[in-house]
Order: structure tokens, then C-alpha cells, then sequence
């Protein structure tokens, strides 16, 4: 704790010089992580203040206080299982907001409505969370379901949870798109990406080296087709990354989010190559594959999802596409 409150002296310290304000971004982003620290301190000095009270409450041996104390001690416990697991999110980007993209794999229809599911179970992940969510891109598939979709979540630690996400998610059900029930087998990718502030010096973007496409939004017709161009295509031309956003009505939002999208693209592009570069030295690199699943859900013939990096599972499928992924997040963080 008290390197914490040093390191808050040190922020608190540079938001009141003089010249703070000179650039708005770094500011607005010092200012984010003094108070996201002083948050954290202020919890751990209030736990601290329980410990202190049910422990003088205890020392004076009265039955009385018996429920009371019960009920105060599985409370501190719990807190102290979820500051545990917090305390495991110590990456230098966990505590920021997440980007995750979802993409639709081989399957056809079936991988397409497989995208939309998991959709739907991150938005109700983040909604239990008490995250703000905004999906910023979406692309409809022909028949069900999504190609897909990119959404902005924002919250304390977003990142830090998602990233265990990050992989090929593979479905195992009855088809409900098949004519003869048969049983198929789907695949998604999901990405995440850390929320990457503008003034991060690691992402340089020359204009020059962007081709932007305008064109009207896709829509179901009717009042819903967009009678302007307000859809914007970013191509990256040194990798090829090219990102689409059309939800916005505005043409410059649908900019902003499309340039928010790239920059974190670029940004995990940099962190995978020093990744890789660092794993050839160690003698452990193994290129990932498309196919190589990280999870497995299954829907017949018998329930169970299954994750094959540190072989959690667990029976009640539901409840996982529910958003009941938190056991399995854990697990990824108790393995690293």
C-alpha cells in the first residue's frame, strides 16, 4: 500500500503543475489513473477498517454479536477472494477498457448464428459486471446471426477479464439450420483488445498511409437504409488491416470509432511481435493456428463446456451463454 500512495503523490503532484492542461489527452488519462488509484487505495483502507471492528467485536466474546460477526466474516472473506483475483490483474493494460471483436469461422450459417451467441453472452457478461457496453460495428449475416461485430467495453480491470478470451471458440449442437437435425460443428474467433489512449507514443499513424472509403450503411430497408454516405471503410495500407464502422448516423462517429478500432489493432500488432521475439528466445514459440481451439462448447450429445488450455470445465453450458464466465477466467489467471 505504500508504494501505491507514493505512486499517487506522484500523479497528484503533476496534475497540479502549471502546464497540466498543455496536452488534454495525457492529462485526461493521468487524471483517469490518479483516480482509479485513489479509488483502490480508499477500498483497501476501508477493508482494513472492517478487520479492524469485527475483530475488536469478537475479542469481547458476547453470543449475541454470534450472527453478526458469521455474517461480517463471509463478507470480508468474499472480498478478499475478489481483491485476491483483482490483485492477479497486474498487466500494464488490465485495468483499462477493452475492444473485443467476434468473427464468424468456418460453418456457414451455423457459425454465423454461433457468432451472435457469443455476442450475446460477452453483452450479458458485461452487463452482470456493471460494465457500459456499445457495439460499434456489426456486420448482419445472410441467413442468421453475424459475420461480425466489434464492441467497446468499459469498466474497471475490462481488459484484464477478456483477455482470457482471446482464441477460437468452437460449438458442438444439433443444427437447428439443417433439414435433417444432423449434428454440426462450429468455429468463432474472438479478439481482444486493450483501449489504446491517443496519446499512446507506441502507435504512430502517418495519414498518408490511410485509404478511407465513405458509402451508405447497409441496412434492413425501409426507414432503416441511410439515404447518405455515412459508413466509413479505413484501410491501413503498410499491414492491410482494413476497418469498417457503419452503426453511427454521423459520418465523423463512425470515423472516430473505425480510427479507435485500428489504433488497437496496430497496438496488439506491436505487442504480438515482441511477444513473439521474446518467446523465439525463450525456445518456446508455437505459431497459433486458425482451428486450434481454446474452449469447447457442447450441446449434444451431452452438456459440458471445456476449456483446453488448463482443462476447467464444467456441465451447466446455460449458464456459460448466459455470461457465467467468471470460474473460467479465474482459472486462466491462477495458470498464468
Amino acid at each position: 500500500m505504500p508504494a501505491k500512495e507514493s505512486q499517487l503523490g506522484e500523479l497528484d503532484k503533476e496534475i497540479s503543475s502549471e502546464e497540466f492542461w498543455e496536452d488534454p489527452a495525457h492529462a485526461q488519462q493521468v487524471s483517469k489513473d490518479a483516480a482509479n488509484l485513489r479509488e483502490h487505495i480508499g477500498e483497501w483502507k476501508r477493508l482494513k477498517q472492517r478487520l479492524r471492528d469485527t475483530t475488536e467485536l469478537a475479542a469481547l466474546n458476547d453470543e449475541s454479536f454470534r450472527a453478526d460477526l458469521d455474517s461480517e466474516t463471509m463478507d470480508i472473506e468474499n472480498e478478499l477472494e475478489k481483491r485476491s483475483f483483482t490483485a492477479m490483474l497486474s498487466g500494464p493494460y488490465d485495468a483499462d477498457d477493452a475492444l473485443l471483436a467476434i468473427h464468424a469461422g468456418a460453418g456457414g450459417t451455423d457459425s454465423q448464428d454461433w457468432a451472435a451467441m457469443l455476442m450475446r453472452m460477452y453483452l450479458r457478461w458485461a452487463e452482470k459486471k456493471g460494465y457500459k457496453t456499445e457495439i460499434l460495428e456489426t456486420s448482419e449475416g445472410e441467413e442468421a446471426g453475424i459475420k461480425s461485430t466489434t464492441i467497446s467495453i468499459n469498466g474497471d480491470y475490462a481488459y484484464g477479464y477478456l483477455r482470457s478470451e482471446k482464441g477460437v471458440h468452437r460449438l458442438v449442437r444439433l443444427s437447428p439450420f439443417d433439414a435433417a437435425h444432423r449434428r454440426h460443428t462450429s468455429f468463432s474467433l474472438v479478439e481482444v483488445l486493450p483501449q489504446v489512449a491517443f496519446d499512446n507514443p507506441e502507435v504512430q499513424i502517418d495519414p498518408a498511409d490511410l485509404k478511407i472509403d465513405v458509402f451508405r450503411s447497409s441496412g434492413a430497408g425501409g426507414q432503416n437504409v441511410q439515404k447518405n454516405a455515412t459508413a466509413i471503410r479505413i484501410t491501413h495500407l503498410p499491414t492491410g488491416i482494413v476497418v469498417t464502422c457503419q452503426n453511427e448516423r454521423s459520418q465523423s462517429q463512425n470515423r472516430e470509432f473505425a480510427m479507435r478500432i485500428l489504433r488497437a489493432r496496430l497496438f496488439e500488432i506491436k505487442k504480438a511481435e515482441k511477444a513473439e521475439e521474446v518467446a523465439i528466445l525463450r525456445g518456446e514459440y508455437t505459431k497459433a493456428e486458425w482451428g486450434s481451439q481454446i474452449r469447447s462448447y457442447v450441446i449434444h450429445p451431452y452438456q459440458m463446456v471445456k476449456d483446453h488450455r488448463f482443462e476447467y470445465e464444467t456441465g451447466n453450458t446455460q449458464a456459460v451463454l448466459d455470461g457465467d464466465l467468471d470460474g473460467f477466467m479465474h482459472a486462466y489467471l491462477n495458470r498464468q
